[in-house]
């Protein structure tokens, strides 16, 4: 699947190509750690915690492009997920989701599942669920907690 073709950065700066995740299914997301939605966190690690055994993993993006809410450096969008949620899954380089600089991964994405009226993600906490053959299955809304999404995990995994 062409998902697996993508490289992007990790947040050291390292590239990570995603074919290292084939086979896996994936909850990618587009976050931000000032933002209302932020408690999310919270939730995706339980998944997290929960699933990753059975082949499950959530690829974090923070994204400054709404609002400013994450106005922070890599480091520090890492210690604050860290050191506040506990977080243990993938965290990647702030990127851009929107507009012309926005990164590839997300206009793959986007073109495979097209959001509510527009194709643009609206905010953060947009969430991409991915099935282990890296077919874009679902989209939510920033809205959706990641705790509605575990029916729809469970029945990928």
């Amino acid at each position: 699947m062409e998902l697996f073709n993508y490289v992007v950065k990790d947040s050291k700066g390292n590239d990570v190509k995603l074919n290292k995740y084939k086979g896996k299914v994936l909850l990618i997301v587009n976050t931000a750690t000032g933002c209302g939605f932020t408690p999310q966190y919270e939730g995706l690690e339980k998944l997290y915690q929960k699933y990753k055994d059975q082949g499950f993993e959530i690829l974090d993006f923070p994204c400054n492009q709404f609002g400013n809410q994450a106005p922070g450096t890599d480091k520090e969008i890492n210690e604050f997920c860290t050191l506040k949620y506990n977080t243990t899954f993938d965290r990647f380089k702030k990127i851009n989701v929107n507009g012309p600089d926005e990164d590839p991964l997300y206009t793959y994405l986007k073109k495979e599942k097209q959001g509510f009226l527009t194709k643009d993600i609206k905010w953060n906490f947009t969430k991409f669920l991915v099935d282990r053959l890296g077919y874009v299955r679902y989209r939510s809304r920033p809205t959706v907690t990641p705790e509605k999404l575990e029916e729809k995990i469970e029945k990928l995994l």
